[in-house]
């Protein structure tokens, strides 16, 4: 492998936004800027590895037109991490940071870590087997382990407690390539996995700790009703699918009827409006019963949940309901009007999709500035309608699930499949991260705004600049240009210098400093340019993690 494609485009990004990262780590977190420099250089190595071989991506059947994307997949969440716990340090003894929120972000830190760790070693199992085995070695694992026990202490329940996620990891990943092949490359099979083992382990550590509390004394502060109604939410929608397959298996185990295969993409209705009738039963068991019984459980709401959050809502009724109101005429005028002309209409669906992006900026920027606490509901909403709708486009729910499957169809591009549409969801979940991870105490006021910024302003003025007027090509193989690059990062800082003066007067702390975002615009704007892997999902992340420096 020639020495320029060891440093490619996509690496030597990510080599500038792991500088910067470490660059900012102070002395007392410095055992975890040496873990995610392990981290790092283990990813590189198993990366090139991979890619040399390319064992891995036959026996997974990863999608095809991207790179395997295991070093920026490995490092992602762990940076993002770094720099949470950064901004905290930062804050700790100016805006009232507390000592144990430091060490719950730090707990989050080294699970995020050992996640991607525990995937990194899987691979290298695997590829010993092959041609090209990696030189990893034992000192890796070694010097790893060794740093995260002395950032840690010495805890027993934190050391099995990371290695649990380690492991759970690594098993989902493999799931997940197996179950949907062709939909993602091992990069970002690797980002979704260690996302839901650290959302869900979150999940499972307050049930725990409630349960049993004097073992379990690892859990370091308490989330918000809001968040623990959005867990309860998704964790009932994820497992809709399985007892909606074990609720079919009985029945048709009752009516002496052999077990049909689930339909896929939407292709044939789900066969008679029974089973539609029982889906939509098992769903409201779920999220009206089952949902709600644990989130009592784990937090202590004044009401039902449901009742709360409807209280919640008219505890300012003009300001949201009217925003309510807001959001529904433009999402009924957006849905019917880029329906129509992506029946009937030449335009090219890359730029048909960006406007979605657009609508996006419309929605959600209003909302982050007036009712930032009302957004993280809305989007946890949004969330949860995506779900139910993807699940019913899949299984080909009555009477939906046909309607359903062609819409999406006429928006879809080459990073979906029949099996999956994802560009909805990472369209969403882009815009929704940097809001939900932002602290409560925020001397980085454009934080939560990064994916607004980065995917609504930036990734839109990037793709319609360089379709149309681009001709300096970033690479000889790539569609991305100097000028549609250029474009996205010139109206990133002219948006941020819109929005510091609007928030200034909103009562937001304003220190974010120009080189800051200066340095953070450019660094997503060239990754943007030169990666393959899902822009939506990583570029967000990369750039909150720099504007949080």
């Amino acid at each position: 492998m020639a020495a320029a494609d060891l440093c490619n485009g996509e690496r030597f990004v990510v080599l500038m936004f792991l500088s910067r990262v470490l660059f900012s780590v102070p002395t007392s977190l410095s055992y975890e800027a040496i873990g995610l420099g392990v981290l790092a250089v283990a990813g590189l190595i198993v990366e090139i590895s991979v890619e040399r071989s390319g064992d891995a991506a036959r026996r997974f059947r990863t999608r095809r037109g991207a790179s395997s994307g295991i070093l920026l997949g490995a490092i992602t969440l762990p940076a993002v991490m770094l720099s949470r716990l950064i901004q905290l340090s930062r804050s700790l003894g100016v805006h009232n940071a507390r000592v144990d929120e430091i060490e719950r972000m730090q707990l989050q830190y080294w699970a995020a870590s050992v996640s991607c760790f525990g995937v990194l070693i899987f691979f290298f199992l695997f590829l010993r087997h092959s041609s090209s085995s990696p030189k990893l070695g034992i000192w890796f694992v070694v010097a790893y382990v060794i740093t995260c026990c002395l950032s840690l202490g010495v805890k027993s329940n934190d050391d099995v407690w990371l290695l649990c996620h380690g492991l759970a990891c690594s098993t989902l990943v493999q799931h997940i390539l197996h179950a949907f092949p062709s939909c993602a490359s091992i990069g970002e099979a690797l980002l979704v996995s260690s996302g839901l083992v650290i959302y869900f382990g979150d999940m499972l550590a307050y049930t725990l700790s409630k349960i049993f509390s004097q073992f379990f004394n690892f859990i370091h502060g308490k989330q918000t009703r809001i968040s623990t109604f959005i867990q309860g939410i998704l964790l009932g929608l994820l497992l809709l699918p399985l007892l909606y397959k074990c609720l079919l298996h009985i029945c048709d185990q009752l009516s002496a009827l052999s077990e049909p295969k689930p339909p896929v993409g939407g292709g044939s209705p789900c066969r008679g409006v029974g089973r539609s009738i029982l889906f939509y039963a098992s769903s409201a068991v779920l999220l009206a019963v089952v949902a709600p019984l644990w989130m009592e459980y784990v937090h202590d709401f004044p009401l039902h949940p449901v009742l709360w959050i409807f209280d919640f809502v008219i505890a300012e009724p003009l300001e949201r309901l009217l925003l309510c109101s807001y959001w529904i005429a433009i999402i009924c005028a957006s849905v019917v009007r880029f329906y129509n002309i992506s029946k009937h209409s030449k335009i090219e669906r890359i730029l048909l999709r960006k406007y979605y992006h657009l609508v996006a900026v419309l929605m959600f920027l209003p909302a982050l500035l007036f009712q930032p606490k009302f957004l993280d509901l809305a989007f946890g909403a949004a969330l949860a309608v995506f779900l139910t709708l993807e699940i019913i486009r899949v299984w080909g729910i009555w009477p939906l699930g046909q309607f359903v499957h062609e819409f999406m169809n006429a928006f879809t591009d080459h990073r979906d499949s029949d099996l999956l549409v994802v560009s909805h969801f990472s369209l969403l979940l882009g815009c929704a991260l940097p809001k939900w991870l932002s602290l409560e105490v925020n001397d980085r006021p454009l934080a939560p705004f990064a994916g607004i910024l980065s995917l609504g302003i930036g990734d839109t003025m990037a793709s319609v600049v360089g379709h149309k007027y681009g001709v300096l090509r970033w690479s000889k193989t790539g569609k991305k240009t100097v000028e549609g690059t250029a474009a996205g990062i010139t109206s990133v800082l002219l948006t941020s210098s819109a929005l510091l003066p609007l928030l200034a007067s909103t009562g937001y702390m304003l220190s974010q400093h120009w080189w800051s975002l200066l340095s953070a615009v450019t660094v997503s704007g060239l990754l943007e340019a030169y990666t393959t892997q899902l822009d939506n999902a990583f570029i967000p992340l990369i750039f909150y993690s720099l504007l949080c420096l």
